[in-house]
């Protein structure tokens, strides 16, 4: 009997549904003919914190423990998040089974997928036949011809190899960086390997706007009647007003110097991968990337999409007879877009580069997204559906076409003979005048989003209402039209913009183009399985988010600005920690590793040395004006009863100094960093005094009177510390259960 793991239960009930027969559904799995088929929940299995490591003194926050590093005793535990212990138990149990013979591995089809399974059979300590079910679509069809070609598990071992540094190495660098920048300045900063370059770039954007001093300049325009020439910035007022007082002459003209037409192609775009998709929501929408990854994983396991985490913009020639069906009929036409923009040939060839798909095809609507099921979405869903769509039909459409002209003139020659005073004012390149206009001619692909946002431009559409007349050749004589009408328009040079979401993503995705090492951006540039980037398309609206829950980024509008402690962060955090070099060349050794062409055990040991390097690194470059000093807040109250720190007050709780949380995506707060031990300073309505909890703390039994009970009658009663529940009552004492 074989043991199917998919990643969620969406995807295991698609599969077992897929299987056919008689379905018997019991508690977290499903029994589906002769397979039985069960499902994680995400990460069932984690990395141990360095507190829950009982040999190690890694509980107590002091440089002295720096660096940490347990290899090669690396410990694992069962998730926190609510329900991982239960469906652990009942996956484990499941693979324990006496007639269970094999396991089959059908998480999502990517890295992390194929860690997800790897570490539960590793902490299940299951050693059985293992297959890999290898799908990018939910529909039935492509689930059975998957579980009839299935590969042997350990042809994905460089898959593996790459999960498990990458976890390792953010691990190492995490707690290593988080713990020794803190201690080091006094304040709770968090460290990452992907997060904090990402954050640099946005603090070095943030200050070189606010370190732009605005630089007037001023240019000459000139009417040609139903066009314009327009003059070169000036950064001098006279010499402006010197031009437009040639330009306004009563006997003025321009020699045009060059008149170039022609009839540009533009090719279709690329298919979407998932960075691709999320940048044009958030740029045509305003969705935020999480927001857009969250829609489109609901789409697949609706089996409306494929596999949403690629980075592939392309399918493969395997791939085409589903494209065809897809764009053969009106199926995707009706809801999506106007009929009359469909291609009459659609271009499927476009669309197919076998070698540019590592593991994932480009995202693409499946045979069950039609009308019918995009009525039944709304929101988010609904407007990713939709764009998913438009972008096939944008892929195979035609060209647009459409007729550039540009031209180049400058004052008449003839001109400046009859007024050599005048002319002899401004040289050559200050008298420049240029003029463009586009002109559509069949709009082909871009009939498909009439409506498409567009990027805001810093000087506006030069090119709107501009038709330059096609009778306009190089080396003629033109006048102003009405005569001497020429005007003057003065500007300010522009800061950089503050990034968006879709600006950051792009600045992650080629985040090469930010290396100056020439032989690093050449291999970054290269490597076709990944793009130079930081993070991975399935990784990256992550790493925003947790900016944002850290505090270190805020939202404001479209915007991300970095906060005052995202800066100090960036000013006293290593240079290497913050380089955008460091980490993309560590983002290209995993995708080596995955690729089998680097050694694991040589990749893992240089992000081991990286990380122990980084606490001498802290302590060999502070700066000094950083370093806070300790407040009431940080007081001790006494030893953690559950790893033995400090014991600080934060607003109502005490809690273990130790612990970070973060404000999650739905609302809520979580314990991310540190033990986790708190107690309330309020129990039952009575307060919890300073002096009392740190009686508590030193393993005192504190009586105390005046508690409320749910049903408002008062009783007294003793209080002890509890390493799991904080303060509890002791009601051993049957006179004090008696008052209660």
């Amino acid at each position: 009997m074989r043991l199917i793991i998919a990643e969620k239960h969406s995807v295991g009930q698609a599969i077992a549904q897929a299987i056919g027969g008689h379905a018997e559904k019991h508690d977290g799995y499903v029994q589906a003919g002769d397979d039985l088929v069960t499902w994680a929940q995400g990460h069932l299995v984690d990395l141990a914190a360095p507190d829950e490591y009982k040999n190690r003194d890694w509980g107590k926050w002091s440089l002295d423990t720096l660096p940490i590093d347990p290899t090669p005793d690396w410990q694992w535990k069962v998730s926190r998040e609510k329900g991982a212990d239960r469906q652990y138990r009942i996956v484990a149990g499941l693979m324990r089974r006496d007639g269970v013979d094999s396991l089959v591995d059908a998480c999502d089809p990517d890295r992390e997928g194929e860690a997800i399974f790897r570490r539960i059979v590793a902490h299940a300590g299951v050693d059985k036949p293992m297959r890999r079910l290898w799908v990018a679509s939910l529909e039935e069809d492509a689930i059975r011809d998957a579980l009839a070609s299935m590969k042997d598990e350990t042809d994905y071992q460089g898959l593996a190899d790459a999960a498990m540094i990458r976890a390792k190495a953010d691990w190492l660098i995490g707690m290593n960086a988080s713990r020794a920048y803190s201690l080091v300045y006094n304040a709770r900063f968090t460290v990452g390997r992907v997060q904090t370059p990402t954050l640099a770039m946005i603090v070095d954007r943030d200050r070189r706007i606010a370190g732009h001093v605005a630089q007037p300049y001023w240019k000459v325009v000139a009417p040609m009647g139903g066009w314009r020439l327009t003059g070169e910035r000036l950064d001098k007022r006279e010499d402006a007003e010197t031009l437009l007082r040639i330009v306004n002459s009563d006997d003025f003209t321009f020699r045009i110097l060059k008149a170039e037409r022609k009839q540009q192609h533009d090719a279709p775009p690329r298919l979407y991968d998932l960075t691709g998709l999320q940048k044009d929501m958030s740029r045509m929408h305003g969705l935020t990337a999480a927001r857009t990854l969250a829609a489109l994983q609901s789409l697949y396991e609706k089996r409306l999409t494929t596999y949403p985490r690629t980075d592939s913009q392309y399918i493969t020639h395997d791939d085409l007879d589903t494209l065809r069906h897809l764009t053969e009929d009106d199926r995707l036409v009706t809801g999506f877009i106007d009929p009359t923009a469909k291609p009459d040939r659609p271009r499927l060839e476009l669309t197919v580069d076998d070698a540019k798909v590592a593991g994932h095809t480009a995202v693409l609507p499946t045979m069950r997204a039609d009308k019918a099921a995009l009525d039944e979405l709304g929101g988010d869903e609904r407007l990713v559906l939709i764009r998913v769509a438009r972008r096939m039909w944008e892929a195979v459409g035609d060209d647009y076409v459409h007729d550039v002209t540009n031209v180049v003139a400058n004052i008449d020659p003839a001109w400046t003979q009859r007024n050599p005073t005048d002319g002899a004012t401004l040289d050559e390149a200050q008298t420049r005048f240029t003029s463009r206009s586009d002109q559509p001619v069949s709009l082909g692909w871009h009939a498909i989003e009439n409506a498409k946002a567009q990027e805001e431009h810093d000087d506006g559409d030069e090119t709107a209402g501009n038709i330059i007349p096609a009778n306009l050749v190089d080396g003629v004589s033109i006048a102003l039209v009405p005569p001497c009408g020429a005007t003057l328009s003065e500007g300010k040079t522009k800061p950089p913009k503050p990034f968006t979401e879709a600006t950051l993503l792009a600045a992650m995705e080629h985040a090469s183009r930010w290396v100056e090492d020439k032989e690093l951006k050449a291999a970054l540039d290269d490597d076709e399985s990944h793009s130079g980037g930081i993070g991975t398309p399935a990784t990256r609206a992550d790493v925003i988010e947790k900016l944002i829950r850290t505090g270190y980024v805020e939202r404001k509008g479209k915007q991300l600005r970095s906060t005052e402690q995202g800066q100090s962060l960036i000013d006293v955090v290593a240079a290497k920690l913050k380089d955008v070099a460091l980490t993309a060349d560590m983002e290209r050794r995993l995708s080596e590793v995955e690729h089998s062409r680097s050694d694991a055990a040589t990749v893992e040991a240089e992000f081991r040395d990286l990380a122990a390097g980084i606490p001498a690194d802290a302590q060999t470059t502070v700066r000094r004006d950083h370093v806070r000093t300790r407040t009431r807040n940080t007081e001790s109250y006494g030893d953690c009863p559950r790893c033995g720190k400090p014991v600080i007050k934060s607003g109502k709780v005490f809690q273990c100094s130790t612990n970070r949380r973060e404000k999650q995506s739905d609302g809520t707060w979580r314990t991310t960093e540190g033990c986790g031990w708190r107690a309330w300073a309020t129990i039952a309505g009575k307060t919890i005094t300073d002096t009392t909890m740190r009686r508590l703390l030193a393993g005192r039994k504190v009586e105390l009177k005046g508690f409320t009970s749910r049903k408002g009658s008062k009783f007294d009663a003793a209080l002890l510390i509890d390493k799991d529940k904080g303060v509890v009552f002791d009601f051993n004492d049957n006179k004090e259960r008696k008052k209660k």
